[in-house]
């Protein structure tokens, strides 16, 4: 999951908050405010679970045939929103359609090693470096013939949208990031933590040996399941929602790309020598300047101080801050219109 840089609460710490009701809605006729989605949404009483992306398309870009869902005008502005471990592109089945609905071209894709994203040689190292991830994104925009897009993240895809958004800032109009900049340092990751806050890691370590290697390959259902109610701990999913997402977890290649990693971020494993480059330059924690929100889910284990204040510094352009009350890890999931406004908002900042 997220950068061991952050000094999150223990898992266990979720258990005093109190989730935020009516959140979640499924909103698919009348257009909401431009300005404040949340009133509207919340009443379009959604069939938890039994909501899905309606066709999913497939396009070759770089290594890659990256399937991807796709919602909204044809002609409109762009979203690309990224999940991350061990979650897939429904967190933001109910994202997608909120912003469709304002007139967004919404592109949500598999990462590679999900769903129906696939590697295009069975030569390719399957190699899951932070590096590698958002030049994937970058070839699919290509692909798409995407010149910039707004980028909205968590997790794994909170990292991804931060590095594009460091590095090639000219493809990102703006930025959402759950639990703001989440750039690795590998340097930086060898250095212990508190035990309380080394607590929320533990897959991190388990995957660092075979043993967590060939778990995650016969338990990878149950894994996910129990990483998914430690980390959201007042977000009531039913089996339909779970195993909706766990058919992603089929892709030939989630293990390997998984597993690397995990290994990679604390040193165990190899990148790819081409990435090098890429690698020192996000090493130095670039500074990110374009409009960007910060979001932060209270009971998320991950999550750093609520005033955004660990990491307000890398971000020097146009900013916002915002902390949801009651809400844990699968931020866009738990509190989509909550997600959804503030892709609105930065791309007004």
């Amino acid at each position: 999951m997220i950068n061991r840089r952050a000094l999150g609460r223990t898992i266990g710490a979720g258990a005093m908050g109190t989730a935020v009701a009516s959140l979640a809605g499924w909103f698919s006729s009348s257009p909401a405010s431009a300005t404040s989605l949340g009133s509207e949404a919340s009443t379009a009483g959604r069939a938890k679970g039994r909501t899905s992306f309606e066709a999913l398309k497939r396009v070759r870009a770089g290594e890659l045939d990256v399937g991807y869902a796709e919602v909204g005008p044809a002609k409109g502005p762009v979203v690309v929103l990224l999940h991350g471990w061990p979650y897939d592109i429904h967190s933001y089945v109910d994202v997608a359609p909120l912003l469709a609905a304002e007139g967004y071209r919404v592109i949500v894709p598999y990462l590679r090693g999900y769903g129906t994203t696939t590697f295009r040689s069975s030569k390719t190292f399957r190699n899951g470096q932070q590096a590698v991830v958002a030049l994937d994104i970058i070839a699919l925009m290509d692909a798409l013939r995407i010149e910039k897009a707004l980028l909205g993240g968590f997790d794994w895809g909170a990292r991804t949208a931060d590095i594009i958004a460091a590095l090639w800032p000219g493809r990102c109009k703006a930025l959402v990031s759950v639990t703001g900049y989440l750039i690795t340092n590998r340097e930086k990751n060898k250095q212990p933590l508190p035990p309380a806050a080394e607590l929320a890691w533990w897959y991190q370590y388990y995957f660092a040996t075979e043993r967590g290697e060939l778990g995650l390959a016969q338990y990878g259902h149950d894994f996910a399941k129990l990483i998914w109610r430690n980390v959201s701990p007042t977000w009531q999913f039913d089996d339909a929602t779970f195993d909706r997402t766990a058919k992603a977890f089929e892709n030939p290649d989630y293990v390997s790309i998984v597993i690397h990693n995990y290994r990679w971020r604390l040193g165990l494993a190899a990148g790819d020598p081409r990435y090098d480059g890429i690698e020192t330059k996000l090493a130095a924690g670039p500074a990110i300047g374009v409009p960007t929100i910060t979001l932060d889910g209270e009971l998320d284990p991950f999550t750093p101080a609520g005033d955004g204040s660990a990491y307000r510094a890398k971000f020097t352009g146009p900013y916002d801050h915002r902390a949801l009350a009651g809400i844990g890890h699968n931020l866009p999931q738990e509190a989509p219109e909550a997600f959804a406004q503030a892709v609105l908002d930065a791309d007004r900042l």
